[in-house]
């Protein structure tokens, strides 16, 4: 069982930044595909962002359109640790965000991201 958790979420104001994190456990984290979503209120779940192996040290990311150019994913596999650096952010970007472990289903408890007008 993998267990994540997720920090760094909070209140800015439209055009700042904020850094996301998502903790893991597990010893085989370098393997582990890390992906972003989110939720906001009467909206349902999506993708923003996703992180995986392609071999050896190699690993590729994707995103949303709607991110692209804004949002950037990283991972730092001696902290068992994915990263979403988020700027320019937008009031659309107002969600709880999550990250989920795709091989294992597993998701964090999600972070509360809030960007004012």
């Amino acid at each position: 069982q993998v267990q994540l958790e997720e920090s760094g979420g909070g209140l800015v104001q439209a055009g700042g930044s904020l850094r996301l994190s998502c903790a893991a456990s597990g010893r085989t984290f370098s393997s582990f595909t890390i992906e972003w979503f989110r939720q906001a209120p009467g909206k349902e779940r999506e993708f923003v962002a996703g992180i995986r192996r392609i071999g050896g040290t190699t690993y590729y990311t994707n995103y949303a359109e709607s991110v692209k150019g804004r949002f950037t994913i990283s991972r730092d596999n001696a902290k068992n640790t994915v990263y979403l650096q988020m700027n320019s952010l937008k009031p659309e970007d107002t969600a709880i965000y999550y990250c989920t472990e795709r091989n294992t289903g597993s998701w964090g408890q999600g972070t509360q991201v809030t960007v004012s007008s």
